[in-house]
């Protein structure tokens, strides 16, 4: 019998890991490799889309930090392991059930406390800046990895559009949510639409990404078509998908998660491994695809390894009480 990954905000057995669903299905499937792969001295190629959908070229980023040295997980991985509670909670469902979300005609409105409301075609979105590769490690609040070569560009290419005002402190992220599409939002496991928040110079920091395709490709349903943020040193929870309207505000949002478990899930989500989950250590993480179920863990990284560019942003904080 396979286990399945919890919510995460269920009740974690002792005897189950958050590990435990991904194991079981590629022992199964594929077998287990054993040993886990060390990081790799130079750059790596992005790795082979699925090759079904269109590509989407991106030049290499200058971003500094945009491109890690790690292997990138496969895309068959990145495609089929995946958080997407609007296609259902298991990691499989997404995979199985996004064919039916239509991703045009699609549109984000962005309005609230800037100078430039507006609503933005994803066509138009497209052509805004200039796309970029950029390789970044993913860490799942459940304790997984991943590495994957995203497309897109820095969200404040779009933020400044805007021109968000003095009063805008925050900007808050609204995933679409409908029933018709999406069999998931037919359940109250959240309080449906998804929204996610940043703090704004979070928002403006170059990382922050609001990607449209990966693996050289436009993004897979599963994986949020037809857009998402990607905020590499935040728990992937944080990244929110199939994005719809983008809002500034004074004040902070509620996040979906938060709203769901406050004591569990907080604002800022940061990937710190000194602070644990309630319910399990962050200390390490399970790299997906390449650590086997007899391989240690690897260490998990002060802000997934992004320390350096974004630890600025978090000075004088107390990151225990601001988790």
């Amino acid at each position: 019998m396979l286990i399945k990954a919890p919510f995460p905000h269920a009740p974690l057995p002792s005897e189950i890991t958050p590990q435990a669903s991904y194991l079981n299905r590629r022992a199964l499937l594929a077998g287990l490799g054993l040993a886990a792969a060390a990081p790799l001295a130079g750059a790596q190629p992005a790795a082979a889309g699925g090759g079904k959908l269109p590509k989407l070229a991106g030049a290499r980023s200058a971003v500094a930090g945009a491109v890690v040295l790690d292997k990138p997980t496969s895309y068959a991985d990145a495609t089929s392991y995946n958080n997407f509670y609007e296609f259902g909670t298991d990691k499989a469902d997404p995979a199985a059930y996004a064919h039916t979300l239509k991703t045009r005609p699609w549109t984000v409105s962005v309005e609230g406390e800037c100078a430039k409301p507006g609503r933005f075609d994803i066509e138009a979105l497209l052509k805004l800046s200039a796309m970029e590769e950029r390789v970044y490690r993913l860490r799942c609040v459940e304790g997984w990895s991943m590495v994957i070569p995203w497309v897109g560009y820095s969200l404040a290419e779009l933020l400044k559009q805007a021109q968000p005002t003095s009063k805008a402190k925050y900007v808050e992220f609204t995933s679409l949510a409908d029933k018709a599409q999406m069999p998931g939002v037919r359940s109250g496991v959240l309080d449906w639409p998804y929204v996610e928040g940043l703090r704004i110079d979070e928002a403006m920091h170059p990382l922050a990404l609001l990607a449209f395709g990966m693996y050289g490709e436009v993004l897979p349903n599963q994986n949020g078509a037809p857009l998402r943020l990607v905020l590499p040193w935040k728990y992937g929870f944080k990244s929110a998908k199939s994005i719809v309207k983008i809002r500034f505000t004074e004040k902070e949002p509620v996040s979906s998660w938060t709203k769901a478990a406050q004591q569990e899930y907080g604002f800022y989500s940061n990937v710190n491994p000194n602070v644990p989950h309630p319910r399990w250590s962050q200390a390490t993480e399970r790299r997906i695809g390449e650590d086997g179920l007899f391989a240690k863990k690897r260490p998990t990284l002060m802000f997934n390894g992004y320390e350096a560019q974004v630890g600025q942003l978090y000075a004088g904080m107390d990151l225990k009480r601001n988790f």
